[in-house]
Parts: C-alpha cells; structure tokens; sequence
C-alpha cells in the first residue's frame, strides 16, 4: 500500500493536476476498511532533501479513511473547526476556520488566516500545512483534496462525542500526549470546584440551554444528549435538567411554541444561532420574544432568569469553550 509522505516539493503541481483529474477516491492510496482507531506510531521513517537538510522523523497513524505518514512533531497544523484543542495545548493553528452563515469561533481570539471553507481550497494550499485534521463533518472526496496537500488525518464521530478523548487524539497528533494530561487535570479540577458552587447555588433548581434561530424566530433545545451542552452541564457538572430535556432522545430540536409553558425550567440560557445579541436585527427579535404573552407566562422569565449569552463557545463542547462556560454559569449563577 502506498503512504503519503511528507514530500513538499511538487504538492503545488500534484494538487492542480488533480483537479483536473475526475473520479478520484481514497481507496486508491488508504485501505478501504481500516478500522477507526487512536492514533498510533506503527513504523518511523526518515524523508531526507536533496540538499542535505536534516531528517524529518515521521510515523504512519490509522483513521477511518486507513493509513497515513505525518510528522512526529509538526510545527504548521490546522485543525479544522477543532481549533479549540490546539489552543489548550498551546499550540497557535496556521489558519482558522470560517463560514460566512455563521462566522468563526470569535472566543479564541486568534490572530491567523481565515479559511473560508465555502471557498476555494487553494487558500489551505497557501498555508502550507504539514498537517491537517479533519473532523466528522468531512466526506471522502474533501478529505482526498486536503490529502494533496498535505498529511491529512481525520477524527471520526464517535471520538468527537467525548471532549476528553478528542483532545488525547488530538495532543497525540501534534506530539504532545503530556500536555494533554495536564489540561485534562487542570480540567478535571475547574469542574470539581465549578460543581459544588453550582450546587451551593442552585441546589434543586433546573437549568437547560435554548438557542433562538434568527432566520424564523424559532426556538431549539438542547437536551441531556447533546454533546456540545449536555455532557458539561449534565453529566460532568450534574447540573438538574427539566423535565422536557430529560426526556428527549435527540441531541436538540426545535420546541413547539406551545410547549414552551411546559418547559419548567429555573433557568434558561438563551443563545442567538448567529451573530451576537447587540446586532440589531438579534436585539429586536429578541425583545418582541420575552415580550409576548406565551413567553412571558413561563416560570424562568417572570423571575428574570433568562441569560442572553455569547454564542460561540456554547455551541462548541471543546476544552477552551467549556473553561468559558463554566465561568460564564459562576457569573450568571452565583450571588
């Protein structure tokens, strides 16, 4: 089977050729049914340049698409929309990823190139990665264009449902198993604390997440399943879900209007789907919402505790986001 290396040198005139080329799959340089599976160095090679420079040591790994050869320690990475995990490593991604529906995730406040992913995939090309994450979004076909230009590993589903194990992968990745170790204690630690102020706070008052979209107004709830919002908030902080989230078997849905008085929630943190709460457009839906009758009758809003919030980093369960949260459920919570 043949392995795609780290050869720089000629990534330019293989990726148009390529383009030009149709019927294209990954089959024909991964195996078609590699089993998914963490990262894991089977051998080690050496990629020497014609001029002599210094060995770069590699390591072929195994994703959903088969095997791969990437960088030991790769110093230009780009994982895309997973941002978040590099940044808890301390690792600063070449670019990040942007979508012109929604935009980008503005609490990492990163300084780097926008990869507009409606766009043309040249602007990865300019970056001149060495490495490329992917992650469960990703079909076969995108995944075989960011192969062309550099290693390209993808981190499927069922990985992406457990924050901790996405940024083990993802530290793995990039060379830095410790690091991740010690986020993950530092993380562990914020929970712990987080919890018993919660606790303290709020003692058997409920809480659950709901996200107006600005398009037509209606309302999604996130429920105990949610991966984004429910395992923190449920799970690792045991923070009580109403009734309605309880019971529901998806990760989110849209909650009919005359649900809304059944929802019997304490708490309600309320996130625009795009955009921020001081557009103009987000700030007058917004107002005409709280101010109709149907939800003016529910438990959570006569007693004032309804939450605007930033809504960035709650619709994301990566490390960064969910430090942020916790902050953020402190603020709102606790006297």
């Amino acid at each position: 089977m043949a392995l795609r290396g780290l050869v720089k040198a000629g990534y330019i005139s293989l990726f148009s050729a390529a383009i030009m080329l149709s019927g294209c799959g990954v089959e024909g340089n991964k195996s078609e049914n590699a089993a998914v599976q963490q990262p894991s160095a089977t051998t080690e090679t050496n990629t020497n340049s014609q001029a002599g420079n210094a060995a770069a040591e590699t390591r072929v790994v195994t994703d959903q698409f088969g095997e791969v050869e990437i960088p030991v320690q790769p110093k230009r990475v780009t994982a895309l929309y997973r941002e978040d995990y590099l940044v808890a490593l301390g690792v600063t991604p070449i670019v990040q990823y942007y979508n012109p529906m929604w935009g980008k995730q503005d609490y990492l406040e990163l300084e780097v190139p926008l990869l507009d992913v409606t766009g043309s995939i040249e602007a990865l090309l300019a970056s001149e990665p060495d490495l490329i994450i992917t992650a469960g979004e990703g079909d076969a076909a995108q995944y075989e264009n960011y192969s062309k230009i550099a290693p390209t590993y993808h981190i499927a589903n069922e990985v992406l449902s457990d924050t901790r194990e996405t940024l083990k992968m993802i530290a793995d990745l990039v060379g830095l198993p410790e690091k991740a170790e010690q986020v993950l204690q530092d993380y562990e630690s914020r929970i712990g604390q987080v919890k018993e102020e919660l606790k303290t706070a709020l003692g058997e008052e409920s809480i659950v997440v709901l996200r107006m979209n600005v398009v037509d107004h209606s309302i999604n709830i996130f429920g105990t399943k949610n991966i984004f919002i429910g395992e923190l908030l449920y799970k690792d902080l045991e923070l009580k879900a109403p009734a309605y989230a309880q019971a529901m078997t998806e990760g989110n849905m849209v909650l009919a209007e005359e649900s809304l008085p059944e929802l019997g929630a304490d708490h309600i943190i309320l996130l625009p789907s795009n955009g921020t709460w001081e557009d103009e457009e987000n700030a007058k839906a917004l107002k005409e919402m709280l101010d109709s009758p149907i939800w003016k009758s529910i438990a959570a809003v006569k007693e004032g505790h309804v939450y605007p919030v930033e809504r960035s980093y709650w619709q994301t369960g990566a490390i960064t986001a969910n430090f942020k949260k916790m902050d953020e459920l402190l603020k709102l919570m606790t006297p």
